[in-house]
């Protein structure tokens, strides 16, 4: 516990700190328990314990490697996501830019080819009011009619250019040029101006009265005028070749019926001029009406361009000597704007330097803390490889220790089975002469007993009379013959008892397999009657 220390070195002790505390703590206490050194009857329990002791702790260093070489791979993992999610999101933003990038490209196409079709069916529209090419006459009232033409909007190709000297008829009025005369317009200005009533149109293409808008009135002309040279290429190609010298003599449009007044009775022709005088009238009416209400809501502008244009010199002066008390104002708070920007300029430039080096202050801990975090790490690393180099070179160490001890004991199996080899070679000399002496022994004192008997029994046969021959063959009679005799009889009745057993197995064998024959014949017999019934 001397390395923790505050923060993040140890302190405060989260899960790993208490579990490593626990882990020395049972240490001790195991050390507590071990058998003492001077103890020399409590030496091998105490190497017994040391060994399982040193085999655990091996065994939680390998789970502690395992758990972080885990947790190297799930960095890994996460790391490796992080890369290709990334590089999908790259993928998509770079897909995306194609695809509007593309999308632009279209859409200019697009609107390119619009306007080169409308231009040419423009030009289609126009060669086909003139097919001839007669020379026509200008049409004044049809020109002016026409909001389309050149008199309200003449094209600037031809020299005309509506917008030059267009700063002569901008207005000039100190309640447009000055803060506090926007003020004045505005109180002065009545409430429907400041807050119209004006409910937006609703967009549609049509009204109840039928009439179709501009754009969707063009679209069907256009439409229409498609169609028809859709149609004329067809037709043109269906048609057969016209003669050389055939012409076609168009008949000329028809006029339309002039209209026409019915004529008055006789007796009514005062009252249809009253009639009419009394319309003028109320048309008159009417149109002196509608300029009263557009003079009533155009009543401001018109007092304003009164004030700019029709004052006199007095007033005038007047005017200018408020314009440069206003210029005046204006120049002192300009003053005070200036000053007050520089003071602030000032104070954010001091509040910039302290935070600029607070934040360079921080930054540099955070580098240091960093530095430190990974020089520790680091120095983890280091003692975890140390302790596996260590755990490696012992693991070597028992194996060559084990291997060792092998070796020794394949040696002493080796030295006993030449030693036992030798004295299984020596017992087996020794024991085939003693065999052989003893044999040669035997033979000997058999030939001497052999010679001894026979000299006996010839001295016998020499001295026997009749009666000790009938008892010599009477003690071989009973000495061979009944003992044979006997064991034939024994025999005998032996195989007869187990001939018994053997013919009453039989008998019961035979009559089981006979009820079994029985048992199955009849279910047999029901089967074969069955398949032949099917």
């Amino acid at each position: 516990m001397w390395s923790f220390r505050w923060p993040g070195h140890g302190l405060p002790a989260g899960l790993a700190e208490v579990e490593m505390i626990e882990r020395a703590r049972k240490k001790r206490a195991w050390e507590a328990t071990l058998p003492p050194l001077n103890d020399v009857s409590q030496l091998e329990k105490r190497r017994k314990m040391m060994d399982d002791m040193e085999r655990k702790e091996w065994a939680f260093r390998e789970r502690e490697i395992e758990k972080l070489q885990e947790a190297r791979l799930e960095v890994l993992k996460t790391l490796l996501r992080q890369r290709e999610d990334n590089q999908q999101q790259m993928n998509i933003a770079r897909l995306d830019a194609q695809w509007s990038r593309k999308q632009k490209e279209k859409e200019r196409k697009v609107n390119k080819i619009r306007n080169e079709h409308i231009k040419v069916i423009r030009k289609l529209t126009a060669k086909m009011k003139n097919v001839e090419g007669k020379l026509e006459k200008r049409d004044i009232v049809k020109e002016y009619a026409n909001y389309a033409s050149q008199c309200y909007a003449p094209l600037s190709r031809t020299g005309i250019f509506p917008d030059r000297d267009s700063e002569r008829y901008v207005v000039k009025s100190h309640f447009l040029d000055t803060y506090q005369g926007l003020l004045e317009l505005e109180a002065s200005l009545p409430e429907f101006v400041t807050q119209p009533r004006i409910t937006p149109p609703r967009p549609q293409t049509a009204i109840r009265s039928g009439y179709v808008k501009r754009t969707s009135r063009k679209e069907a002309e256009l439409d229409q005028i498609h169609k028809m040279l859709k149609e004329s290429r067809t037709k043109m190609k269906e048609q057969e070749k016209p003669l050389a010298f055939l012409q076609k003599i168009e008949k000329p449009i028809p006029r339309p019926a002039t209209p026409e007044v019915k004529v008055p009775p006789e007796g009514e022709e005062e009252r249809e001029l009253a009639v009419i005088h009394l319309q003028k009238l109320i048309r008159g009416r009417a149109i002196q009406n509608m300029m009263f209400e557009g003079k009533e809501k155009r009543i401001e502008l018109i007092r304003e361009l009164r004030t700019t244009h029709a004052l006199q010199e007095d007033r005038q002066l007047l005017k200018k000597a408020e314009k440069q008390a206003i210029l005046a104002l204006q120049r002192q708070q300009d003053l005070k704007q200036h000053k007050l920007s520089t003071v602030e300029q000032h104070l954010s430039y001091m509040e910039g330097g302290t935070l600029v080096d607070m934040f360079d202050f921080l930054s540099k801990e955070l580098i240091r803390l960093q530095e430190e975090r990974r020089i520790h790490a680091f120095a983890m690393l280091a003692e975890r490889q140390r302790r596996i180099r260590e755990a490696e070179e012992s693991g070597k160490r028992q194996v060559e220790e084990r291997r060792r001890r092998e070796a020794d004991d394949i040696f002493k199996q080796v030295v006993q089975v030449h030693q036992h080899t030798v004295d299984s070679y020596l017992e087996d000399v020794i024991l085939g002469t003693i065999e052989s002496t003893a044999e040669e022994q035997a033979r000997e004192e058999v030939h001497r007993m052999a010679e001894e008997i026979n000299n006996v029994a010839y001295e016998m046969e020499e001295h026997r009379t009749h009666l000790q021959s009938e008892e010599i063959v009477a003690e071989l009679v009973y000495g061979f013959l009944i003992p044979e005799v006997r064991k034939a009889y024994v025999k005998e009745r032996v195989k007869k008892t187990q001939r018994k057993h053997t013919l009453a197995a039989h008998s019961i064998i035979h009559e089981d397999t006979e009820n079994v024959m029985k048992s199955d014949h009849p279910t047999s017999s029901s089967a074969r009657s069955r398949s032949l019934e099917g």
